[in-house]
């Protein structure tokens, strides 16, 4: 096959949760300009509508539904009229979150750890669950989960980085477990993208600068280079990736030593 058309998505259908702006808004219309159908959840169906239209500009299907993700009921739901809809579901792009909560540790109380660990953890699990049991009857297919560079080292907000550290494991034991029924699992550990969750981080010129001065790059992420990066995965172009988790924080990571000199005065 041409290298080129093993990332074709045509006659795919794509089910992605958090999918109302940034990161998610860019994922849909990156599968959905590969060919992909595509379903966009999330909670508040009029900001959907918008996405909705936008995929479906792009010459294929959207069906937009409104579903909280920590509600397993609602992702029950949100599965089942996929799957009436399209009859199948071959690509999950699990991307909902929450981070209710940005002190520290010491002074956490129980609401925001259940919270968090509900909708960025529980959620994810319940909705690949859902997906699987379909996928598996249908062949098989591609999950993605959004993890966090702050599940791999550790950030500010601990709970957040806890509940996306969590996610990478979980990832990998779907991998392993779903393998047999060629259900391919993968995250991606988004560095600072320029999305509302993370606008703290760049909202501000000087802050902005900062966290373009920590990566290796230069600057920050934009939600189109995670699209990019799910396209990839949820394609064929991927077909022997299974299990892992992709940076994609501009080698900000990579570049922590640099950063703790330059902060010292040291050259």
């Amino acid at each position: 096959m041409d290298a080129f058309k093993k990332f074709s998505l045509e006659g795919k259908v794509a089910l992605i949760s958090g999918a109302s702006r940034g990161i998610g808004r860019a994922a849909a219309l990156a599968l959905a300009g590969a060919g992909a159908n595509v379903v966009v959840a999330s909670r508040k169906i009029e900001d959907l509508e918008k996405v909705a239209t936008e995929v479906e500009e792009k010459g294929v299907k959207a069906m937009p539904l409104a579903a909280h993700i920590g509600k397993i009921e609602e992702s029950k739901i949100l599965v089942a009229k996929t799957v009436k809809e399209f009859g199948k579901i071959d690509i999950l792009f699990n991307n909902a979150a929450t981070n209710p909560y940005d002190g520290t540790l010491i002074d956490a109380e129980e609401w925001a750890w259940d919270v968090m660990n509900n909708v960025n953890l529980k959620g994810p699990f319940f909705l690949a669950q859902q997906v699987a049991r379909v996928m598996r009857d249908k062949g098989g297919g591609s999950m993605i989960n959004t993890s966090s560079a702050g599940g791999i080292s550790p950030v500010e907000i601990a709970i957040y980085s806890t509940t996306k550290a969590a996610l990478i494991m979980l990832t990998k034991c779907m991998a392993r477990e779903w393998g047999k029924y060629k259900i391919r699992v993968n995250a991606i550990a988004p560095g600072v993208i320029r999305t509302k969750m993370a606008r703290i981080q760049w909202e501000k010129p000087e802050m902005e600068k900062l966290s373009a001065r920590q990566t290796a790059l230069g600057r920050i992420g934009e939600p189109a280079d995670i699209g990019n990066l799910v396209l990839f995965l949820a394609s064929d172009a991927s077909s022997f990736i299974t299990g892992d988790t992709i940076v994609i924080d501009g080698g900000a990571l990579v570049s922590f030593s640099s950063t703790f000199t330059e902060a010292f005065g040291e050259k």
